[in-house]
């Protein structure tokens, strides 16, 4: 009786066995951080990032974000060789100069904003696009820098400028250095107004602290992805400040939208087409 429950070993699987297993890549598929639907990653992809379940817009890189707006190889990269120069010395458990690199490293951008000249449905514009994925798009000196002299480049040449903004907000390692930014690139859209030039503010998700108190919601056209948090500071810091619940969808596109701080809520597929068709009635209006 005992061999009726003998166990039997498998035996071992020789080599040429073990080296046809197949292997499946971790990277194949994407959890939609709102609704938690299981998306296979080139789906994703060919959806430029949108839920196919639940119109979720996931955050995309600047890079992204030009080839999706602008024409086919029109758009050329400006100002790419300006650096911060760390002028507080800045250290907190890592160097700050440690963090850039490493920012550069993971985003493939030098800085959390790459712009420069485009064509949008043949019209040409100024083109600045934030990189949420570099230091959470934070604006320091040399984005502040960057922005400004486009702007000033879309003044000299009589073209319209677009912001596409994607930052939690003024950088922290260049206190008021960072601030000051504000007011420069602000300084700057205003003289571009003064030449009857249009300004179009695109904002994604999260357009936040000192790029919402500024420039991003001053544009002639104010216009927003579905679901983008917009807002100074963050509803839960807002709620813990004014101890009151706030309403539903407080600070989102959509909310803004209904209270009258947008112009459109557009979402990512008919982003180029819609900035097309706004940028033929401005150019109409001139």
């Amino acid at each position: 009786m005992c061999a009726w429950f003998s166990r039997v070993r498998a035996p071992k699987a020789r080599p040429e066995e073990t080296d046809n297993k197949i292997e499946i890549p971790g990277d194949l598929w994407v959890k939609c951080t709102a609704c938690s639907e299981v998306i296979y990653k080139n789906e994703l992809d060919r959806a430029l990032k949108v839920c196919p379940k639940c119109n979720y817009h996931f955050r995309i890189s600047a890079r992204e974000r030009v080839e999706l707006l602008c024409d086919d190889h029109s758009f050329e990269e400006g100002y790419g060789n300006l650096r911060t120069n760390d002028p507080l010395s800045f250290k907190d458990s890592v160097k700050y100069k440690e963090r850039l690199k490493k920012a550069e490293k993971k985003s493939d951008t030098s800085e959390a904003l790459i712009c420069g000249s485009a064509k949008i449905n043949g019209q040409p514009v100024m083109l600045g696009v934030f990189n949420f994925f570099f230091l959470g798009g934070s604006m320091g000196i040399v984005v502040g820098e960057k922005l400004a002299r486009a702007v000033e480049q879309a003044t000299d040449r009589g073209v319209p400028m677009i912001i596409v903004s994607a930052s939690g907000g003024a950088r922290m390692q260049e206190g008021i250095f960072s601030l000051m930014q504000m007011a420069k690139v602000t300084a700057a859209l205003v003289r571009h107004g003064e030449k009857g030039l249009p300004y179009i503010s695109v904002l994604s998700d999260p357009t936040t602290g000192g790029v919402a108190a500024s420039f991003a919601m001053l544009g002639d056209l104010i216009i927003a992805e579905p679901g983008a948090l917009i807002g100074f500071a963050g509803p839960r810091v807002i709620e813990q400040t004014i101890h009151r619940k706030l309403p539903e969808g407080f600070q989102r596109a959509e909310f803004l939208l209904e209270h009258g701080m947008l112009d459109a809520v557009v979402s990512r597929e008919e982003m180029k087409e819609t900035l097309g068709k706004m940028l033929e009635l401005l150019r109409a209006d001139a």
